[in-house]
């Protein structure tokens, strides 16, 4: 390791310093090699002195001996603000990380970007939306972004790691370890296919205070924000908020009035987001994205009982008095469309149309 990223990383270790003691520190002094020969009174100026105290210490080399070692393993990189491949797009917001922990494709970086962000607890119906939607603004050249969680964001991910936009999981956790622990595959696919950035040092375990922090880097790195599902309560929200504040769009999708999973959609809606129904309603307001003619072909013709199923759930009888099938004929087909994918079947003898 360079001395130079060293000085990058032992400045970032130093406890309680914090990203903005961190700025402070570099609009003072320059770069973090300087900062560390700056005498401790000066340093006093700017921070607390005990901190002041800590940085004259300087560095142990053996503390940042693991993250050597971590940094020799392949498409393992370190990224600091002033590096040429730091993204753009960062740059531009007002808590930008001073470095980013990379695992995967380091041009990814530098790619325009989606965020996609959601429910953990999703419908059958929000998973099927999040993964289409980004599965489609990938074919159109946008790498996909999401926090690596449960429900959605996972959807998304698969979504776009299936077209060359592909995708970037943001964690709040080091990337020596894997959160959910569920989703260890959808990771080990981020990190060959796509990419997976944290700000947090190797070693930092999943801390819930940090969850909510590393979501202005989802939309951040993005030029719009896609809410597929959300309750009022939900982190999504707080990702939404932080793309406005960063002047990013924010998108919504809407859903039954009545679900508790979409009330988070419809308010952002009521605050001004655009409804969208469609990704090519993203892409056009994005700008112009062709979407990739492989794609476009691979739409399959749908059964016509879809039609009649709708998107909300809906039981065998008024199924059958719609589409005017009996429950033997529906019960086949329903069978069939259900091995297909197309829907889902829920608690209470409920169907859904999921695609």
């Amino acid at each position: 390791m360079d001395a130079e990223l060293a000085s990058w990383l032992a400045l970032n270790q130093i406890p309680g310093l914090g990203n903005e003691g961190l700025r402070r520190l570099l609009q003072a002094f320059g770069t973090p090699a300087q900062i560390f020969a700056t005498p401790v009174h000066i340093l006093q100026q700017v921070v607390q002195p005990a901190i002041a105290a800590t940085i004259t210490q300087g560095w142990n080399e053996e503390k940042l001996a693991p993250i050597a070692n971590w940094l020799a393993e392949p498409h393992n990189h370190i990224v600091t603000l002033t590096d040429p491949d730091y993204p753009q797009a960062l740059l531009n917001i007002s808590d930008p990380p001073l470095l980013l922990y990379v695992k995967g494709r380091l041009e990814l970086l530098q790619h325009s970007a989606l965020a996609v962000v959601g429910s953990r607890n999703a419908t059958p119906q929000g998973l099927s939306n999040a993964e289409a939607f980004s599965q489609t603004a990938s074919a159109a050249g946008l790498c996909i972004i999401s926090g690596m969680a449960h429900g959605i964001d996972a959807a998304a991910h698969r979504g776009g790691l299936r077209e060359y936009g592909s995708s970037i999981g943001i964690v709040g956790t080091g990337l020596d370890k894997v959160y959910p622990a569920a989703n260890r595959q959808l990771a080990h696919q981020l990190a060959q296919e796509g990419a997976l950035i944290s700000e947090f040092s190797l070693g930092t375990p999943p801390l819930a205070a940090n969850f909510p922090r590393r979501n202005r880097i989802i939309s951040g790195l993005s030029l719009g924000c896609l809410v597929v599902e959300a309750s009022l309560q939900s982190g999504s929200l707080i990702t939404a908020r932080m793309a406005l504040e960063q002047g990013r769009d924010v998108f919504a999708i809407p859903g039954s009035i009545h679900a508790p999973q979409t009330k988070g959609c419809h308010h952002l809606i009521k605050q001004g987001a655009k409804l969208v129904e469609c990704a090519q309603d993203i892409l056009e307001e994005l700008g112009h994205f062709p979407v990739s003619t492989t794609l476009q072909s691979s739409v399959p013709e749908e059964h016509p009982l879809l039609m009649h199923l709708g998107f909300d759930p809906i039981d065998m009888d008024s199924l059958s008095q719609r589409s005017g099938l009996t429950i033997g004929a529906l019960s086949a087909i329903l069978l069939q469309l259900e091995l297909d994918g197309d829907i889902a079947t829920l608690p209470g003898g409920l169907y859904q149309r999921i695609n």
